[in-house]
């Protein structure tokens, strides 16, 4: 067994890790036990009833948090030339098309988010090798693959997350950061259990939310009560 170290002793002396506890009350134990000198993420591990090997059962989709992530978003555009100035306008960091198709060829992958057109997909699906291990290859469900890259490109910045449901059936993603309030991360973790839920595959079978966890950069998880979540 892997040792501990004395800040995990720590954390773990300062609450009941055999316990349940409600979001809010998990992100006070979080920012009682984070230790990082910098301002660590807050992550929420869903594991569902699912089984992502099943088309019909691969849980993927995107939530708007009403607290954003607390992260700098880096966003790529590859528009046609009449979008360029919407894109920048947006707040887009990187704008363009031809260039960054070979920068990306070259390996080039600096970024969180890549939004792209309709139009120009014939030349960004070559880069599927790339992006697709990554999770940044554009897709019309996500919202990354449109006509209004100006609003794309706002929607992201303000708080947009993408997520999908990885091979053992676990949504994993940063819904804030241990500065936000309490209330604030409990808040953002209930936006995302309930677009969850309206995404939930008619073909599931069973309890479809299994197990709730809450944790920071560097921290034990905490164990959610599910019985405290609303819509569930």
């Amino acid at each position: 067994m892997a040792k501990l170290t004395k800040k995990r002793k720590d954390a773990l002396a300062k609450y009941d890790s055999s316990q349940e506890y409600s979001f809010e009350k998990a992100a006070e134990i979080l920012k009682d036990i984070t230790y990082t000198k910098f301002d660590a993420s807050v992550d929420i591990d869903v594991r569902l009833g699912v089984d992502p090997r099943k088309a019909d059962q691969m849980v993927r989709g995107v939530v708007a948090l009403p607290h954003g992530t607390g992260r700098e978003v880096r966003v790529l555009v590859l528009c046609s030339p009449d979008k360029e100035a919407e894109a920048k306008e947006a707040g887009a960091d990187y704008v363009g098309l031809d260039e960054y198709v070979k920068k990306i060829e070259q390996g080039w992958t600096d970024v969180d988010v890549i939004i792209t057109m309709p139009t120009v997909m014939a030349k960004i699906g070559k880069l599927g090798k790339i992006l697709g291990p990554r999770g940044l290859m554009p897709n019309p469900k996500s919202g990354t693959v449109t006509l209004e890259v100006g609003k794309a490109v706002k929607e992201v910045k303000a708080g947009k997350i993408h997520f999908k449901v990885d091979k053992f059936g676990i949504i994993h993603t940063s819904i804030g950061r241990v500065s936000f309030g309490s209330d604030k991360i409990a808040q953002n973790a209930q936006e995302l259990i309930a677009t969850l839920m309206k995404l939930k595959p008619s073909s599931a079978k069973g309890t479809y939310v299994k197990t709730v966890h809450l944790s920071s950069t560097m921290s034990p998880g905490v164990v959610i009560d599910k019985s405290t979540i609303a819509g569930i």
